[in-house]
């Protein structure tokens, strides 16, 4: 497995499991509530960090245990990352579009920040899985 394929499979991993940590808190804390009334603010920014502190340190683990290719990148890595990416960031200008018109329709925060959140993460797990399947079944380079 290609070190880079191995980071995506790590992004991908985290992103979920750090919106479904997230959703657990929140909906845990919900106990009947609306979810707008739920405090979500630091349970959103701490599962934020902790996704990007987990990824980093993964990242440095992978590096130890497995360095081949950790620092080297070709070609067809360049071209996956570059796919991946762009496919991923379909997600933020959607993410970016909703929020600006729930933003204009006065919506709560809560759900702002949220489908904001949600879709970074959709961004991370759909680049990530693109990247995966460049990396497994092949891909047409334009």
């Amino acid at each position: 497995m290609a070190f880079e394929e191995k980071r995506a499979w790590t992004m991908a991993l985290v992103a979920v499991a750090a919106y479904a940590t997230y959703a657990a808190v929140i909906l845990g804390r919900a106990d009947g509530v609306a979810l707008v009334d739920v405090p979500y603010v630091a349970a959103l920014l701490w599962t934020i960090g902790a996704a990007i502190l987990t990824s980093i340190g993964l990242h440095i683990v992978i590096s130890i245990v497995q360095p081949e290719g950790a620092n080297q990148a070709d070609q067809r890595d360049r071209e996956i990352h570059r796919l991946g990416d762009h496919i991923g960031q379909s997600f933020v200008v959607v993410g970016g579009v909703a929020a600006l018109a729930m933003a204009l329709a006065r919506w709560d925060h809560f759900w702002i920040a949220n489908v904001i959140y949600l879709c970074f993460v959709l961004s991370a797990v759909v680049g990530s899985t693109a990247k995966i399947v460049a990396y497994r079944r092949g891909f047409q380079s334009w």
